[in-house]
């Protein structure tokens, strides 16, 4: 045989340099064969449908399963003990009727909870919500009362309780007194009685507000068509709720400004005014507070009650709280019972009413700090209490709480 001869790799046959440079699809392509991309394009529609109803069929099976849940029969299970083995099933404990129990009565003192709290009882009272009224109630004043206690339990204002029962109370709130029953407006303003000749246009004027308030006020009962085609459609003595409604003819019932250049000026006013005075103390211009009690019953209204009312037992004593000389010491008619009025001869005066005894006299200098009398309840008044005023020439008068304090 002949020796191989030896070829480069320019000198190899076509055939084989194709097949080693050119990949298989492209081989397949040349030689007329159908290519492997070629076939699983074919096949990817069908793949991706098979992919999907196999997602269906399992879907739907799951739901099958879920809806025709069969239910298990446990009777024939083995019971499974605390150790983990089998055990026979327990059996089943006979019905007994159970009898009632007597419950022993609790005893507080045998609890160990009220030594580590405070047990909770049983609270029986029921609260019952406020609801919005329209109609006119009645109140009987009680011992300790003020209005402004009373406005404060029905939620209106002090001058409301006062308009509301102005010719009861002859326009003074100090006639107030334990007994007397007060109408009690459903709303803030004042109480009308009408009167023959009366017109919704004046009574409007006289109270300050407008005339639809009063006509469409619902405790009032008025039709508007009554109103605007009768001639007289309001009775006299019908009493009417004037929402808003503000009065000006009140005036201060309290003790007038008393000087000790003339206190004859008081002389109206009750037993207790003094003749003419020419001398004495004068004021330090500073105030003390008045007793030795704290407790402030009733605060400063200019309107219905230019004081303080500070509250305590009968005997507690009253101090002059500045240094001045006694105008007025006595009895008063417009409802302070023994008062004590102290002129300070610099402009100012202050008083002090419902005294249960007065242990000073007219025309006497007292110093600030001396006792000049004990607390009581004379006069129109509730309770014990001492009825406190602070008057200035320039200013009138004014809160005593501005320049005192407990």
């Amino acid at each position: 045989m002949g020796k191989p001869i030896a070829m480069n790799s320019e000198d190899q046959p076509q055939e084989a340099q194709f097949s080693e440079s050119v990949p298989e699809d492209y081989k397949s392509e040349a030689r007329g064969e159908t290519s492997t991309s070629e076939k699983i394009k074919a096949f990817g529609p069908w793949i991706s449908r098979i992919l999907t109803l196999v997602m269906i069929l399992s879907l739907a099976a799951l739901l099958f399963v879920i809806i025709e849940r069969p239910e298990i029969d446990t009777s024939n299970l083995p019971f499974i003990g605390n150790n983990g083995n089998a055990a026979e099933s327990p059996t089943t404990a006979p019905i007994v009727e159970s009898q009632p129990l007597e419950v022993p009565a609790f005893d507080d003192s045998q609890s160990e909870t009220t030594n580590r709290g405070i047990p909770r009882r049983a609270m029986l009272h029921t609260t019952i919500p406020t609801r919005a009224r329209s109609e006119v109630v009645t109140y009987e004043v009680q011992t300790g009362d003020t209005l402004f206690i009373i406005a404060d339990n029905f939620g209106i204002e002090a001058e409301t309780i006062l308009f509301g029962n102005f010719d009861f109370l002859n326009g003074n709130p100090h006639l107030l007194a334990p007994g007397d029953v007060l109408n009690i407006l459903p709303i803030d303003g004042a109480y009308h009685l009408w009167n023959d000749g009366d017109t919704l246009e004046k009574i409007a004027e006289t109270y300050y507000v407008e005339q639809d308030v009063i006509i469409q006020w619902p405790g009032n009962n008025l039709d508007p068509y009554e109103l605007e085609f009768n001639e007289n459609p309001i009775e006299p003595g019908t009493w009417l709720v004037i929402p808003g409604g503000q009065r000006d003819d009140y005036v201060d019932w309290g003790p007038p400004a008393i000087s000790r250049t003339n206190p004859v000026s008081a002389s109206y006013y009750g037993s207790g005014y003094c003749g003419q005075i020419y001398e004495g103390a004068i004021g330090t211009y500073n105030f003390i507070w008045p007793t030795t009690s704290t407790y402030i019953s009733a605060y400063y209204n200019p309107v219905l009650h230019p004081a303080i009312d500070i509250a305590a037992s009968i005997g507690y004593p009253i101090f002059a709280s500045d240094t001045g000389v006694v105008v007025y010491s006595g009895w008063s008619v417009y409802g302070y019972g023994n008062l004590v009025v102290i002129d300070h001869g610099n402009g100012w005066q202050s008083a002090y009413a419902h005294l249960d005894t007065i242990r000073v006299s007219c025309g006497q200098s007292v110093y600030q700090g001396a006792t000049i009398g004990t607390m009581g309840n004379t006069g129109q008044s509730t309770g014990p209490h001492l009825h406190f005023e602070l008057q200035s020439d320039v200013y009138g008068k004014v809160d005593p709480l501005l320049y005192v304090s407990p």
